[in-house]
């Protein structure tokens, strides 16, 4: 696969940059790492480098950074439809409605039928009232609500209005249930496993999450950082 060259020119115009998230990284780790590496390799001071749309650590896949002139369409970006792949656990709960806290909470799912799975998730494709995690960088009062979870402290959480477009499970990993989902911007899949598992009276979790598309946009044409190095004007050292 051909890498062209980025110049400094080039990527302080802008660039749209199509990167695969690792695991356990967050989107502000992978953003200041390719912000070094362009500073480094193009021996510039400043240039303007953000991401359009976070993505948990422990979820990995699509993410877009923009670069120079081209910070100023994240908004853009950000509200586009996004479709993610990945596995939700039945029979339990944890506080953060992934692997990020320990299992609080276990349920039964003998009861649960093929018919049962399919029938709750055709329930939750179109608009949908979610409530977000309290594991979450959403504010209130000015502080995020993940800092008001780790100190056991109680908040109130309003649900949203969001949009499922597509929903597809498949059972056959019983009780793992994988799926591929298609969402509007503000949807929490974390939400979605835990309403999952409530529906179909038992609990859930979501114990794996790739994001494959961001609109137009596809997991297919994005880069480790070490492509990323072969588009740069040189290479840096530690990238």
């Amino acid at each position: 696969m051909d890498h062209p060259i980025i110049t400094a020119e080039e990527f302080k115009t802008g660039q749209i940059l199509l990167f695969d998230k690792p695991l356990n990284w967050t989107s502000f780790q992978l953003v200041n790492k390719v912000r070094w590496m362009i500073r480094k390799s193009c021996d510039i001071k400043k240039i303007k480098v953000g991401h359009a749309g976070t993505l948990d650590p422990l979820a990995t896949g699509l993410l877009i950074i923009c670069t120079g002139k081209f910070t100023k369409r994240i908004p853009e970006l950000q509200g586009q439809i996004k479709e993610y792949t990945g596995t939700f656990c039945l029979g339990s709960t944890t506080a953060s409605y992934d692997l990020e806290t320990e299992i609080d909470e276990t349920f039964p799912i003998d009861h649960i039928t093929e018919e049962n799975i399919a029938e709750t998730t055709k329930s939750f494709i179109g608009d949908i009232e979610q409530l977000p995690p309290v594991f979450s960088a959403l504010k209130k009062d000015g502080k995020r609500l993940y800092e008001y979870a780790r100190k056991g402290e109680e908040v109130e959480i309003k649900p949203r209005t969001i949009s499922i477009e597509a929903f597809e499970t498949d059972a056959s990993d019983f009780p793992d249930i994988n799926f591929r989902v298609v969402c509007s911007k503000g949807t929490y899949i974390r939400s979605l496993a835990h309403d999952f598992g409530k529906k179909l009276n038992s609990g859930a979790h979501l114990s794996s999450l790739r994001r494959t598309k961001i609109g137009d946009f596809s997991i297919e044409n994005s880069l480790g950082l070490d492509d990323f190095e072969k588009q740069l004007p040189r290479p840096v050292s530690g990238a």
